[in-house]
């Protein structure tokens, strides 16, 4: 290689950088990534406190991080590159085929057992039946589409200890059904969640361990496709843009079911499938319209009162259990600061599932809320 042939390449290298660093301060900021389904960094404010501590340093690298130009194109030529390379794990998702699986890291020190005693010590503050629902997630049910070594923490062991927990009325076997249905679509392929089928699947067990027989089968349902663009989490946190997207489905009628929300303190109608959200990025949203401190679903038809203290998992398992239950209220914790116990007592709540996928259960730091007194006062 000559010296000019170097130079000349060398030239055209800073040229492309200067004219990324030129595009990069012209172009408007963007706002939030719809690819990654967050907010991106903005240009953080210049104080002298700021800079001798260090934040304003940071704050400027993830501005530029955020707001380079072409930064979902870059992340997926990056994910390519790394797979052509012979890597399968993306920023803790795993590439296995046409699907992408979380990993499941082990919780912090002590945290699943400190979450397991908040829910035993909540059984032991209210007069209602409690139990506990743990769901494995598609590391533990699709462990065989894992690449060969790959790392997830062993879910079957933890719901085994799970189940040895006292003062709780019982627990929901997850497991088994998802297990012996583990040939069928029961997770998303881009998405961390179960889907409809999936939720159906778990509804019965569900249903059956809280006594009620369930009287409709698969094939009472007619699914609606819904949307056949269905992005979910994982494709957004992992850079592999290259999957085909999810398919989602209703399979429940919104027909005769009164649904009302809270999520600023005031309760407003709210729709069991809010079909704006399948517009947008976060289209798993459209189950209840995401999150939310507390929703309630009425069925005039239905017998007795349900309390689901749950994660996003619930918001497509609600819909089944509202053909059943004269109410389903569904409280999560991570936005519902108030004593679940009061909640339960004041509501006349006939049995309380305590309902998460396994991570976001071992990974939770909200569960201790549930140790809150009648009174309101945290133990």
């Amino acid at each position: 290689m000559t010296k000019a042939y170097s130079r000349f390449l060398a030239a055209v290298f800073c040229i492309f950088l200067g004219g990324l660093l030129v595009w990069h301060l012209l172009a408007p900021d963007r706002e939030r990534s719809e690819t990654e389904n967050r907010l991106l960094a903005q240009m953080p404010e210049f104080s002298w406190k700021t800079l001798t501590n260090g934040s304003f340093t940071k704050g400027v690298e993830e501005y530029f991080a955020d707001q380079f130009p072409f930064r979902d194109q870059w992340t997926g030529l990056k994910a390519r590159a790394e797979q052509a390379l012979g890597q399968r794990e993306f920023h803790g998702v795993y590439l296995c085929g046409d699907t992408l699986i979380a990993k499941v890291a082990p919780p912090e020190e002590g945290l699943a057992e400190k979450n397991l005693s908040y829910v035993s010590r909540f059984a032991a503050a209210v007069d209602v039946p409690v139990y506990l629902g743990l769901i494995p997630s598609a590391a533990e049910i699709w462990q065989e589409k894992l690449p060969a070594g790959a790392e997830s923490w062993d879910q079957a062991a933890f719901l085994a200890e799970a189940a040895e927990i006292d003062g709780i009325y019982g627990t929901v076997d997850f497991y088994t059904p998802l297990w012996s249905h583990k040939e069928e679509p029961v997770f998303y392929r881009t998405d961390h969640h179960w889907t409809s089928l999936g939720a159906f699947y778990g509804s019965s067990s569900l249903l059956a361990t809280l006594g009620k027989t369930p009287i409709m089968q698969r094939t009472d349902f007619l699914p609606e496709t819904v949307s056949r663009e269905f992005q979910g989490t994982l494709y957004s946190t992992s850079g592999v843009h290259w999957l085909e997207p999810d398919t989602m489905e209703f399979w429940v009628p919104a027909e005769g079911l009164e649904v009302t929300s809270w999520r600023s303190g005031q309760a407003e109608a709210a729709e069991l499938y809010d079909r704006s959200y399948l517009e947008k990025k976060d289209k798993y949203s459209a189950f209840l319209g995401g999150n939310q401190p507390l929703c309630v679903i009425k069925n005039g038809s239905g017998t007795g009162k349900l309390l689901l203290i749950r994660d996003s998992y619930s918001d497509s398992l609600a819909p089944f259990l509202a053909c059943y239950f004269q109410e389903v209220h569904l409280l999560d914790l991570r936005h519902y600061r108030l004593s679940a116990a009061q909640y339960a007592a004041e509501n006349e709540i006939d049995a309380i599932v305590v309902l998460y996928s396994v991570p976001n259960f071992i990974t939770d730091k909200n569960l201790v809320l549930l140790t809150q007194s009648l009174s309101g006062s945290a133990a």
